[in-house]
């Protein structure tokens, strides 16, 4: 049995560094979904050169090793947003991946399924990370410091998956042993997270003490605002480390680290400060 396929890319499109192999989560038959796998369909890009793609039934990682590693050094799985209808595949999935690869981080971007596919998504998500960790000798990863970083609904995915307790498909095979629980999470401009009454948060939000160190970060003129504060204050309460910015800065929402955009250059300066501090303290997740 095939527990992980991997097969070399020709080109991807959406990155001027090409990853160096893509993943498929799902050996066989991908859990729930009725489509047959096909290609992602291009969409055509929003301004900005945003790429964007959508129509996913074959669920994939694109995996961006960088050029100089140390002994187990730390990852993170991306997962782009584009409210759950979409990937903004390029804005928040390669350009954050080349990003983490400068900082001596392997990163795995996740397609996850679209459109409208949330518990999809999740299931996506959740056999992503224990690949990540299954296979962590084969890139050269600490398994104790595999992280997720979501933009958007990419973030609503990166909560739901740092904050349920069990495996929402059944297991596939060996590699559906190592846990899906990141190590850290990193949520920028997170959305759907305040689903709940009067705005509260998300009933699908289960924090308890596996939910893992978080850092979020929105502006304060992004319509999706809210999400943030209901996730840092339900955080806080659980008594989860949680360092939480909503940023002066304009940007609004779905900025990525572009150049010209003030939130955009000021979010990553946060999270490499938090990322330094937060990773030395990091216990070993157990299966």
């Amino acid at each position: 049995m095939c527990a992980l396929k991997i097969t070399l890319t020709v080109i991807i499109i959406t990155s001027s560094v090409q990853a160096q192999t893509i993943i498929k989560l799902w050996p066989t038959i991908v859990p729930g979904e009725t489509e047959p796998k096909h290609e992602p369909k291009r969409l055509a890009d929003a301004p900005g050169n945003i790429v964007r793609i959508s129509n996913i039934t074959d669920p994939e990682m694109l995996v961006f090793e960088p050029a100089v590693t140390s002994p187990k050094h730390p990852a993170v799985l991306v997962c782009p947003g584009g409210g759950y209808s979409l990937l903004a595949i390029g804005l928040e999935g390669t350009e954050i991946a080349e990003w983490f690869n400068k900082m001596g981080y392997t990163a795995f971007v996740l397609e996850y399924r679209t459109p409208n596919r949330r518990e999809g998504a999740l299931q996506d998500a959740q056999r992503a990370m224990s690949l990540i960790r299954k296979h962590a000798a084969k890139y050269n990863i600490d398994a104790a410091k595999v992280g997720v970083v979501g933009f958007s609904a990419g973030g609503s995915l990166g909560a739901r998956l740092s904050a349920t307790a069990e495996r929402t498909y059944p297991a596939v095979d060996k590699s559906d042993s190592a846990s899906f629980k990141p190590n850290f999470a990193m949520l920028i401009y997170p959305a759907y997270l305040d689903e709940g009454p009067d705005k509260s948060l998300s009933p699908d939000i289960k924090i308890d003490n596996t939910t893992p160190p978080m850092f979020i970060l929105q502006t304060q003129d992004d319509p999706s605002a809210n999400s943030a504060l209901v996730m840092a204050s339900a955080l806080r309460i659980a008594k989860i480390p949680i360092e939480l910015h909503l940023l002066f800065a304009g940007g609004r929402h779905g900025f990525g680290i572009r150049e010209g955009i003030p939130a955009a250059q000021i979010w990553p300066s946060l999270a490499i400060a938090w990322l330094n501090r937060v990773l030395p303290t990091l216990p070993e997740i157990k299966n």
